[in-house]
């Protein structure tokens, strides 16, 4: 568990720009300290942990300390396998859901960091889970990975415009996907972790 973070890892976990962040730094608002010889600015976890309390943000993503993904798939065996892969490399809280509408209330609810998303679902297709969620500024933050068998170019780059930040075809290896993942959020490989 970390205990001091930059201003970068900061505003994710807050969901926030890193702007946001430095200016409540600059201004007092968050305290902290900067590295000796730099201007990189630094924050403890208790400051960060009172200073979330404080302005009403959740410290769900502090207080595990785990990336929270949203899987959403009505295929339930590649949905486990996919959850058991994130959740055994430790760094992940999953959750799964089979269709769209589930999809679009738990993605309110839970404010993932990532959504792996089936663009062929019984419900509602992924590209307008896409815009849904891009259309909810408070989810800036979340990465989107779209994952279909089909293999158009003109509906990954629709997919994409609609605000998927990655495409995987099926079938795929689970361990390409968590790469993927690591990728977008900016954590290391699974294999440099390992």
């Amino acid at each position: 568990m970390k205990t001091v973070y930059t201003t970068g890892e900061a505003a994710k976990i807050c969901k926030v720009s890193q702007q946001t962040i430095i200016r409540c730094f600059d201004s007092g608002q968050l305290k902290g300290f900067r590295v000796p010889g730099s201007r990189f600015r630094r924050i403890p976890r208790d400051v960060l942990y009172k200073f979330m309390k404080e302005n009403g943000i959740p410290t769900d993503a502090l207080e595990s300390g785990k990336r929270k993904a949203l899987i959403v798939d009505d295929d339930r065996e590649l949905t486990e396998l996919m959850r058991d892969v994130l959740e055994n490399d430790g760094r992940f809280e999953v959750r799964t859901v089979n269709n769209g509408f589930d999809a679009g209330m738990m993605v309110k609810e839970y404010r993932p960091d990532v959504i792996v998303l089936d663009v062929m679902l019984p419900d509602i297709n992924g590209k307008e889970v896409c815009q849904r969620v891009r259309s909810d500024s408070t989810l800036d933050g979340t990465k989107i990975i779209c994952i279909s068998g089909m293999v158009e170019a003109d509906r990954i780059e629709d997919l994409k415009a609609a605000g998927a930040n990655d495409f995987l075809q099926k079938p795929f290896e689970v361990e390409t996907l968590l790469n993927r993942i690591c990728g977008l959020l900016e954590m290391e490989s699974a294999e440099m972790v390992r």
